[in-house]
């Protein structure tokens, strides 16, 4: 395959790039509007669309006509008392606009509710809110839109829900893309600068990023025709095509530069630089591409976007690298290095001195001890993560400027809990059942763990619709336990409950029940991908255990900084006291497939040394030193690339970029530069061992480098 792709290259290098620009204006053309067609409600992308609580919650809102919970939340604070005459008058005046608003079925406040304690009133007596039920039939989002013109310029009203907060996470996450791009790339090209050593060269990696951005758009819009689709996988095409695109650039023109001291530019070296640069190319794509579909064992639409998104732009960014790349060097010849002063101009890495190699050579000398030292060091970094606390997806993860955040905290702070987020039970039993829902529904209320209940009423259809209000707020362990305990609980009839303290139990569930499913598919296939590259059952291994240690640490990291609080102001956003549950599986799959990607670059090179004759311990130190610099940079500016979104107003994006930068840190320093050369030097030969009939498979295949 390659030898046919090196063919193509260097035969007709300006017909490739003649169809490559085609397809950026195809790409372009109809890829790009898929930023304004991909999903923005959070509440859909993080749900399993057939656990109980949302089949429940869908059959509920069909019987009742309207939507569960208020989907609009309308917060008033007043001159002075809400209970004084000028009190309820402003509050009459909003009610009053909210409620002409065709898409709205009911509205709940203090007007409806006279008591004293009121959960309609704050604490102080001085702010209340109106709950706002949008008809089933309705749309959310255009009355959200409505209701906040209509209430525009009134004092002290401020408009959220979650019909409101939905379409501002959609514009924050194309604000916060816009932004990245305008930090990552003048910031790429001036790193690219020093690492490519040449103005020329330095745009390389931003010509294969923004073709593989926009074929990975063009692949998104072509997806979302059949399934809908998270807009976050926006965020996860721009960082991770602009990481890949730089890896394999780099991974391509070193070799490349390499090839054309013995050779000089053109097809010689181009050829020999897509068998052995371009195979580990595939390899590392291929890799990536798998690590992320493991995501698709999960139902949630924000996962499965992930695997979508990542895997194209793995396999886009691959493809690229292999194809337009090579005829633009070709193209060039040596105008690659041009604009580049003679002292950054290449030669061949030497082998027998220089940093990496002296560091591989001082680390094999004491193996045992450095890797006891490096594993107990990322072992202990780990540990956070054996506490770590999982959250949803709501208004919090806004920024605190924003006004869906802002009604969202003194829902949270200022009011009884629980009263926007009831449990809803749906109890299967005969209109005739009077008696024994009221009985019921008084054991329900005699619970500590539960603040009020509704009374009992008949929905249609042989079903009675029990609004419970938990004590604790939805999300707090309180009223987890509570889902559990009522759905556990006798009742006079099934008994099935939704709510949003629902939908996260059952989410985190489902995600327990799928995890060793994916956690399966990533470890076999990368097992098998290595395998199929290195001809050994030994490095595969090798390479999962010092992947899981260095996601442990990134892990243990990310738990101390984002759920402990730590350098909130720094990083600018506010702890919510957990991890968005999803993350972490987010990360398990980006992270792992970088981590391997760098193996793959690093062991082909060990391998090709030792092909040529060098001993393990010469071989590990000859690949290190030829790698050292490349992976250095791939590295930083993979971190730049991905990390940009640490500067996302959304706090979980924050938390991916943030733990992929930390991660590959990881990774291309304690791991690739102590623990790699200590396990190679202890097993030795061993490393390359294989089953006899393993062995005769794999030369069978013929995958070795050309």
């Amino acid at each position: 395959m390659l030898a046919g792709i090196a063919r193509l290259v260097t035969i007709h290098p300006r017909r490739v790039l003649v169809a490559t620009v085609l397809l950026l204006t195809v790409a372009i053309g109809f890829g790009v509007p898929v930023t304004q067609k991909l999903s923005v409600d959070p509440d859909l992308d993080f749900i399993n669309p057939q656990s109980e609580s949302n089949v429940t919650g869908d059959r509920l809102r069909a019987a009742v006509g309207r939507g569960l919970n208020p989907g609009i939340v309308v917060l008033v604070r007043a001159d002075g008392a809400v209970r004084s005459a000028a009190g309820r008058a402003q509050l009459r005046q909003v009610v009053e606009r909210v409620e002409a608003d065709p898409d709205i079925a009911q509205t709940v406040s203090a007007l409806t509710d006279p008591r004293p304690t009121s959960p309609f009133v704050s604490r102080d007596g001085t702010a209340s809110f109106v709950a706002t039920y949008v008809r089933a039939s309705g749309d959310g989002e255009e009355a959200g839109e409505r209701i906040e013109a209509a209430l525009e310029g009134v004092a002290g009203v401020s408009v959220g829900g979650l019909s409101v907060a939905a379409p501002v996470v959609g514009d924050q996450v194309s604000k916060d893309l816009a932004r990245a791009e305008l930090l990552a790339f003048p910031l790429l090209f001036l790193l690219a600068l020093i690492v490519f050593r040449g103005a020329v060269a330095a745009l390389l990696p931003l010509f294969v990023g923004l073709l593989t951005i926009m074929t990975t758009f063009l692949g998104l819009r072509l997806f979302n025709e059949a399934t809908d689709l998270s807009i976050f996988a926006l965020n996860l095409a721009i960082g991770l095509g602009l990481g890949l695109a730089i890896d394999y650039s780099l991974f391509v023109l070193s070799r490349y530069r390499e090839e054309m001291e013995r050779y000089g530019p053109g097809r010689e070296a181009l050829t020999r630089t897509l068998q052995t640069a371009g195979r580990t190319v595939v390899f590392s794509a291929l890799t990536v591409a798998v690590a992320m579909l493991s995501l698709l064992v999960f139902p949630q639409r924000f996962l499965y976007s992930m695997a979508i998104s990542g895997s194209l732009t793995a396999l886009g960014a691959g493809l690229i690298s292999l194809t337009a790349l090579p005829a633009l060097l070709m193209v060039l010849g040596e105008k690659v290095d041009a604009l580049a002063p003679k002292r950054w101009r290449h030669r061949e890495v030497a082998t027998e001195r220089g940093f990496w190699y002296r560091l591989s050579h001082l680390v094999m000398r004491r193996p045992l001890t450095v890797a006891i030292t490096t594993a107990a060091v990322l072992i202990a970094a780990g540990i956070p993560f054996t506490r770590i606390e999982f959250t949803g997806v709501d208004a919090s993860v806004l920024p605190d400027s924003s006004v869906p955040k802002q009604v969202d905290t003194a829902l949270r702070t200022e009011f009884p809990p629980g009263r926007t987020s009831p449990l809803f039970v749906a109890v299967g039993a005969s209109q005739g059942s009077a008696g024994a829902l009221r009985a019921y529904a008084g054991r329900l209320q005699a619970r500590e763990d539960v603040e009020a209940v509704e009374a009992p009423r008949f929905v249609g259809d042989g079903t009675w619709l029990v609004e419970v209000v938990p004590v604790a707020a939805a999300l707090d362990k309180r009223a987890l336990d509570l889902v559990r305990a009522v759905r556990a609980g006798p009742g006079p009839g099934e008994v099935q409950v939704t709510g949003e303290s629902a939908r996260f139990v059952d989410q985190r569930a489902g995600l327990a029940d799928r995890l060793p499913l994916a956690i399966a598919v990533l470890a076999i296939t990368t097992l098998l991908i290595l395998f199929a590259m290195t001809g050994s059952v030994v490095l595969p291994i090798k390479a999962v255990v010092m992947n899981v240690l260095g996601l442990s640490a990134a892990f243990g990291l990310l738990v101390l900084i984002f759920q402990d609080g730590r350098f909130e102001g720094l990083l600018d956003y506010t702890s919510q006291g957990a991890l968005e549950i999803t993350q972490p599986l987010v990360l398990l799959a980006i992270v792992f497939g970088l981590s391997t990607d760098y193996g793959v670059f690093l062991l082909t090179r060990i391998k090709e040394a030792r092909d040529a004759g060098a001993s393990n311990d010469e071989a590990v130190a000859i690949g290190i030193q030829r790698t050292g610099r490349v992976v250095t940079a791939a590295a930083l500016l993979l971190m730049v690339a991905l990390g940009a979104f640490a500067t996302s107003e959304i706090v979980f994006i924050k938390q991916l970029g943030i733990g992929v930068a930390i991660a590959v840190a990881i990774d291309a320093t304690i791991v690739r530069a102590l623990l790699v050369p200590a396990l190679m030097k202890l097993l030795g030969e061993r490393n390359w061992w294989a089953p006899r009939p393993l062995a005769r498979l794999h030369a069978r295949l013929g995958l070795r480098e050309g």
